[in-house]
């Protein structure tokens, strides 16, 4: 019962993380289920299992909340299914433990360049709208769905920076068709691992425990991602894929640090981490400032060319005035 309610536990921190930060559930819920003495395919297999519900749920939520493009869901995701497809069976039959720290050192170089571009940049408002290519979505849908599966977690990790980098989409935009998409994954990884082992080594009592914690968590993270300032979310999810590598790669065996020196570099991540989000926070709350003075003088420009001046005398000069000032117009005068 214990271990239910711990898995439940994880299931729900686990996906409000994916959910808000579009990544994240696989790697978390993955881990848990390795320390408590499942083999790599088995815990990729459950936990690809609960993802099938809580994707299916987050993807609802985003979907509410405006956070979803269909167009891209359908390029990256269906790539991306047969990525998982494949890697499943891989997985079956080959170990991860090289290709991880490959995989770890070029979601850390991503991971810098996010926190550098959205603490001191933000999103560049040029590129917003423009379409993202399919000829960049569909390989990295592939790649994206094979790591997924062979790694027990990576969809996020993989799709979501590399669609932030292209500055073509908002960060809840990202998040949520991201999300929306990993359904398709974890179905077709699902099927994989079915093909592959059958049913051996999969715990339908964990998965369940896993996925009633997301389900309750879903709607929360698809809330949260909407109300979030997008130069934040970004800071966010850069210091979140530099932290996490960084301790996938100093806990390799091309380093094998010692505490001491993890837990330095550890302490320097956070610090950074905290000093940008607290950077991309007051760079937000001065783009509004600027944002809402320009709205006001817009406004004040259109109800001036509305407004009908006298031609001469005191009663135009003082209508002039207060329509420059912004103070409201009474009808009467």
């Amino acid at each position: 019962m214990k271990t239910l309610v711990l898995l439940a536990l994880v299931g729900l921190g686990a996906q409000l993380v994916d959910g808000s930060l579009g990544m994240a559930y696989g790697v978390t819920s993955t881990t848990l289920l390795l320390a408590i003495g499942s083999n790599p395919a088995a815990a990729s297999a459950t936990v690809h299992f609960a993802e099938i519900g809580t994707s299916l749920m987050s993807g609802l939520a985003h979907w509410k909340f405006g956070n979803v493009d269909w167009k891209v869901v359908a390029k990256v995701g269906v790539p991306g299914a047969v990525g998982a497809f494949i890697g499943a069976n891989v997985l079956s039959s080959l170990s991860t433990e090289v290709a991880a720290p490959v995989m770890s050192l070029i979601l850390l170089t991503l991971g810098a360049y996010l926190l550098v571009r959205f603490t001191l940049r933000g999103i560049d408002r040029r590129h917003l709208g423009k379409p993202v290519r399919k000829r960049f979505l569909g390989p990295l849908g592939l790649v994206a769905g094979f790591v997924d599966a062979t790694g027990g977690g990576g969809w996020g990790p993989v799709g979501t920076p590399a669609l932030l980098a292209s500055g073509r989409m908002e960060p809840r935009k990202v998040i949520g068709s991201i999300d929306t998409s990993e359904f398709l994954i974890a179905v077709a990884a699902s099927l994989g691992f079915l093909v592959a082992l059958g049913s051996q080594g999969v715990d339908a009592t964990w998965a369940l425990g896993l996925l009633a914690g997301g389900l309750v968590a879903a709607p929360l993270a698809a809330w949260l991602v909407r109300h979030v300032p997008p130069r934040m979310l970004g800071s966010l999810v850069g210091g979140m894929i530099v932290l996490t590598n960084t301790r996938t790669l100093l806990r390799s065996d091309w380093i094998d640090a010692s505490d001491p020196v993890r837990y330095a570099v550890y302490a320097v991540i956070y610090a950074i981490w905290a000093a940008a989000v607290v950077h991309s926070f007051r760079e937000y709350r001065k783009d509004r400032a600027l944002e809402s003075a320009d709205a006001l003088a817009a406004e004040a420009a259109r109800t001036h060319d509305q407004i009908e001046l006298p031609a001469d005398g005191a009663d135009a000069a003082d209508l002039r005035r207060d329509v420059t000032a912004g103070r409201p117009i009474d009808p009467r005068d």
